[in-house]
């Protein structure tokens, strides 16, 4: 299956592939044909199989866990961020961690830095989404970066949400946050690989 989002640029690829053809222009044909390839490829959004447990938190990406780390490191009782990479190859489809109605969908304007900086959580453009769900309350950015200009979100405020549903993309290579209470047991580490709506990164307590 192809995201909605992906199917004017592979559209955009395909008339040149095609136009060449036509006019015997073949590198024009080749470039057409490849970029047509690579933006199936980019936007390609497979079914998950998401995880009946309902206090698990489940990954908003496919990627790498690159930080896990609070945000005050001198607060035992600071929230989380575990921030997972993108590289263009990964799938780019965004779901919801858990089930919960959206508070607050907010958007900021901001740079476009390497997404595996760690100062790309705080200074890219980003969109943040609040969900409040019955056992905890999160937050999940969708942050642009250095390939990655445009960030689309589904959602709005007051929508509700199942686990693992879709709720956005961002287009090429990217970065995606969440802000998790304290009281979670993280089940995953630097450099461990997800895939969003089927890996459990973590699971509330209580």
């Amino acid at each position: 299956m192809i995201v909605r989002d992906g199917w004017p640029y592979i559209a955009g690829a395909l008339l040149p592939a095609l136009v060449g053809t036509w006019l015997h222009l073949w590198p024009v044909s080749l470039v057409g044909l490849g970029l047509t390839l690579f933006f199936a490829y980019f936007f390609r959004d497979p079914d998950r199989t998401i995880p009946d447990d309902e206090r698990a938190i489940v990954s908003p990406a496919d990627g790498r866990v690159v930080a896990v780390t609070a945000l005050d490191p001198n607060d035992p009782r600071s929230p989380v961020r575990l921030s997972i990479f993108l590289s263009p190859f990964d799938v780019h489809v965004n779901r919801a961690p858990m089930a919960g109605r959206i508070a607050a969908v907010h958007h900021r304007r901001g740079r476009f830095l390497p997404a595996l900086r760690a100062e790309a959580s705080v200074e890219n453009e980003q969109t943040e989404i609040r969900i409040v769900g019955e056992h905890a309350e999160l937050i999940l950015r969708q942050i642009a970066g250095i390939l990655a200009r445009r960030i689309v979100c589904w959602k709005r405020a007051g929508d509700f949400v199942h686990k693992g549903e879709r709720i956005g993309v961002i287009k090429f290579g990217s970065r995606t946050d969440l802000i998790l209470p304290p009281d979670v047991e993280i089940l995953v580490r630097v450099g461990d690989r997800v895939l969003g709506g089927s890996t459990i990164l973590a699971r509330i307590q209580g």
